[in-house]
C-alpha cells in the first residue's frame, strides 16, 4: 500500500469522537487497556512488524494502577513520553537496537498523529491506548536490558557469579513517572563506569568510519620492515589515518616504511595486542584487514558485557582481562599496578567470575589436580617411580595428610590407574614448584587463583595461554607488597617468606574484590581503542545469541 494511502486509511481508522486532545485523562481508559493486555494485542494494526509479545511485567504494572494510562497528560502525550521517545532514538549509540524497544511502532503512530493534525483531526481511543501500552512495554524491556543485559551472562559463561543489584522494571517505571525523572532513572539502570561511556563513544566513531566505506584492505605480501619499499605503502598510510594511528599532519614517504609509518605501525600493534616489533607480518596484516563492520560488532558485543557487570565494581579491586592476558589493580578509578599474566589454554579455559581475595600463601605446596595427574604425571610415575623423589613430590594418604607420606617403592605402579590412585600427589615448596613462591587466594568453586610460576620466560611470549585455568602473574612480589602495605611487611621479609620449606598463610587486612573478565574491546585512559582476539570464542557465542534474540523480536536490529 502506498505510504500516503496508508496514512489516510490509518487516520480514518484512528479518528474518533475526540475533537481535541485536552481532557484526555477524564476518559475511562481502563476497559480498552485491560482488553488489549488480556488479548495480548494492540487495538490497532501497524505496518511495522515488531514484537508480538508484551513484557512479562506489563500486566502487573497496569493492574497496580487500575489500568490508568501512564504516559498521557490532560493535553496529550506527557513530557515523560516525549523524553523517553528521544532516549529511544539515541539507543543505537550504546549498541542497542531501538526497534527492540518499539521505536518503529511508536514513530509510525507519531506520523499518523501528524497526518491527522494536518487534516484537522485527532486520533481516537485506539491510538492513545496503543501509544501508552507501547511506551510502557518499551520502558520495561529497556529497564530489563540495561539492568541485566539482553542476553543472560550464564548463557555465555556457565560459571558467572557476579552479584548485581538493579531496580526492578516496574519499580523503575513507577519512579520515573511519579518523580518526572525518566532520564535520571534510566541513568541509574545503565552501567555507571566511564569505560562503558568511552566504549559507546568509540562505537559512534567506528560506525561513522564503517558508514563511509571503512578502510582499505592491505594485500598480502612479504613481511615489511623499516626502510623497505613496498607498493602497499599508500594503502598503509590511508589505513593508519582512518583509525588515528597516524596523525593527519605527519608527512611520510610515498613508497617506504619510514620512521613515521613505523611509529604508526607499532601504535596499531599495541592497540591490537600484537608483538610491537614494527614489522608488517602475517598476524599484523590479519588484524589490519578485519573490517570496520566487524570492529563495530565487536564493540557492540563488549558493551553488552558491561551491562552484565555491577554498576560499581568498588573503590579498590583487582581485575584480570583474560583476552588481554593482563592483571590490573584499580584504586579510585585509576590503575595503580598492572602486569602480564598467563591464562588457561582453550581446552582448559580460565573461567569468568568474581570472588574476594582474603589471604596470601607464601611457599605453597602444589596439590596435583586430577586432570594433570591423569594426563601428565601418572605416565611418568609408571615409567619410573623414582621420578617422584627426584621432582620433590610426596604421596599422601587419602584424607590423612598428617599421617606422613606413603613410600612409593611399596606400590605396584603398573596396576595403578587414575581411578585407583593410592593417594594425593603433593609437590614441596621450592623453585621447582609450578606455583612458584607465592599464591593469592580468593576462595571459589573453580579452584582458580593467582600465583607465581617456575617458568618466568613465558611472559616474554605475546600469546600466553599455557595454564590449566589458574592465572600466573609476572610480578608476584610487587602484588604482595601492594596488598600488605602498612602491615609491617618490607621487601626483605616478603622474600624470606617466599623461601620457606613449608607454607605460611597471611590474611589480608581487608578482602579485595577480584574480577576475572572477558573483554575483547575497550578504551584506555588515553582514549585509545583496543581490540583483542576472541581466545575462547565467547564473542562468537554472544553474537549468535544476540542475533537469535533479534530474530525472536521480529528480525530487527
Amino acid at each position: 500500500m502506498p505510504v500516503l494511502l496508508f496514512f489516510l486509511v490509518m487516520i480514518g481508522f484512528f479518528s474518533g469522537d475526540l475533537e481535541a486532545a485536552p481532557g484526555l485523562l477524564p476518559v475511562d481508559w481502563s476497559s480498552p487497556i485491560q482488553e488489549s493486555i488480556s488479548r495480548r494485542e494492540l487495538p490497532v494494526r501497524l505496518a511495522e512488524g515488531g514484537r508480538k509479545s508484551f513484557h512479562p511485567s506489563l500486566q502487573t504494572f497496569y493492574e497496580q494502577r487500575g489500568h490508568i494510562p501512564a504516559w498521557l497528560s490532560d493535553d496529550g502525550l506527557s513530557r515523560e513520553a516525549e523524553t523517553f521517545i528521544e532516549h529511544l532514538r539515541d539507543l543505537s549509540d550504546e549498541g542497542l537496537c531501538p526497534e527492540d524497544y518499539r521505536l518503529a511502532e511508536l514513530e509510525e503512530l507519531l506520523l499518523v498523529r501528524q497526518a491527522a493534525a494536518r487534516s484537522g483531526q485527532t486520533p481516537g481511543h485506539p491510538w492513545w491506548v496503543a501509544m501508552d501500552i507501547l511506551l510502557t512495554d518499551a520502558f520495561l524491556t529497556l529497564a530489563d536490558d540495561y539492568g541485566q543485559g539482553r542476553v543472560r551472562p550464564r548463557q555465555v559463561h556457565d560459571e558467572w557469579s557476579f552479584a548485581k543489584r538493579t531496580l526492578e522494571p516496574v519499580m523503575a517505571l513507577r519512579s520515573a513517572l511519579e518523580d518526572h525523572a525518566v532520564e535520571e532513572v534510566l541513568d541509574q539502570l545503565r552501567p555507571l563506569s566511564s569505560s562503558y561511556r568511552k566504549l559507546a563513544e568509540a562505537l559512534r566513531r567506528y560506525r561513522d568510519v564503517a558508514s563511509r566505506g571503512g578502510w582499505p584492505t592491505i594485500p598480502s605480501g612479504p613481511s615489511l620492515r623499516r626502510g623497505e619499499k613496498d607498493l602497499r605503502i599508500p594503502l598503509l598510510r590511508r589505513r593508519f589515518l582512518i583509525t588515528g594511528d597516524l596523525s593527519p599532519g605527519v608527512k611520510t614517504s610515498p613508497d617506504t616504511l619510514d620512521a613515521s609509518l613505523l611509529r604508526a605501525l607499532i601504535h596499531f600493534q599495541r592497540r591490537h595486542g600484537l608483538a610491537a616489533d614494527g614489522v608488517l607480518g602475517p598476524k599484523t596484516l590479519q588484524e589490519m584487514n578485519v573490517s570496520a563492520d566487524e570492529r563495530v560488532r565487536q564493540i557492540e558485543v563488549n558493551l553488552e558485557r558491561w551491562r552484565w557487570l555491577p554498576r560499581n565494581l568498588g573503590e579498590r579491586y583487582l581485575q584480570v582481562n583474560i583476552p588481554d592476558m593482563m592483571l590490573t589493580v584499580m584504586e579510585g578509578g585509576d590503575s595503580v599496578l598492572w602486569m602480564p599474566v598467563v591464562v588457561g589454554r582453550a581446552v582448559r579455559e580460565t573461567p569468568v567470575f568474581s570472588a574476594r581475595m582474603t589471604y596470601i600463601e607464601f611457599s605453597p605446596y602444589w596439590h596435583v589436580p586430577p586432570t594433570i595427574l591423569r594426563e601428565d604425571k601418572l605416565p611418568k610415575i609408571k615409567k619410573d617411580p623414582r621420578w617422584l623423589t627426584r621432582n620433590n613430590f610426596d604421596l599422601l594418604p587419602l584424607g590423612n595428610y598428617q599421617g606422613g607420606p606413603i613410600d612409593p617403592r611399596r606400590i605396584d605402579w603398573q596396576g595403578v590407574e587414575h581411578q585407583n590412585f593410592p593417594g594425593v600427589l603433593r609437590q614441596r615448596p621450592g623453585p621447582w614448584n609450578p606455583l612458584g613462591r607465592i599464591k593469592f587466594m580468593f576462595p571459589n568453586n573453580h579452584a582458580v587463583y593467582l600465583h607465581d610460576t617456575n617458568q618466568p620466560w613465558l611472559f616474554s611470549h605475546n600469546r600466553r595461554l599455557y595454564s590449566s585455568g589458574c592465572i600466573r602473574i609476572q610480578r608476584p612480589l610487587d602484588l604482595a607488597q601492594y596488598l600488605l602495605e602498612g602491615e609491617g611487611w618490607d621487601c626483605e621479609s616478603l622474600i624470606q617468606a617466599m623461601d620457606l620449606d613449608w607454607p605460611r598463610l597471611v590474611w589480608l587486612p581487608k578482602p579485595v574484590p577480584v574480577y576475572l573478565l572477558y573483554q575483547t574491546a575497550w578504551v584506555d585512559n588515553g582514549g585509545l581503542v583496543h581490540f583483542r582476539k576472541d581466545l575462547y570464542h565467547k564473542d562468537l557465542l554472544l553474537d549468535y545469541l544476540l542475533v537469535q534474540r533479534n530474530a525472536l523480536n521480529g528480525g530487527k536490529g
